[in-house]
């Protein structure tokens, strides 16, 4: 049955019908794994807008106060090469953003807050920015 509203259960079929969850550990596990997977979803996030960075030849907020040590990537083969890694990793994270929105349409309440407090995490490890003062 697939749920319309949001549910409170350990007893969640998450993505495929091989996953099922019927007792406290295997819903733990996968509650565990959605967290993951969110953290992992921000720092991909993260590792794509750094490599945008590098294509448009801006420096990233560290290399900002030390000029001097910036990196330079030139030549077609580098920029090349900065396109295609930038391209593997828009396909990932959005396969994996994809994944998570369907996971949080199976409706379970203990699924949703797992991602929510995932993407949280991930973006407080790996997207916030440092304000200088």
């Amino acid at each position: 049955m697939m749920h319309m509203t949001f549910y409170w259960s350990r007893k969640v079929n998450l993505l495929i019908d091989s996953w099922q969850t019927q007792d406290w550990t295997d819903y733990l596990l996968t509650l565990l794994a959605c967290l993951i997977v969110s953290v992992f979803y921000q720092f991909i996030e993260n590792r794509r807008i750094r490599l945008k960075l590098i294509d448009a030849g801006k420096p990233f907020p560290s290399e900002i106060q030390t000029p001097l040590l910036q990196r330079k990537l030139t030549g077609n083969r580098a920029m090349l090469g900065v396109k295609v890694a930038g391209a593997i990793l828009f396909g990932l994270s959005s396969a994996i953003g994809y994944l998570l929105m369907l996971s949080v349409m199976s409706f379970n309440g203990g699924i949703f807050v797992a991602i929510i407090v995932g993407l949280a995490v991930g973006y407080f490890f790996f997207r916030r920015v440092k304000i200088p003062f």
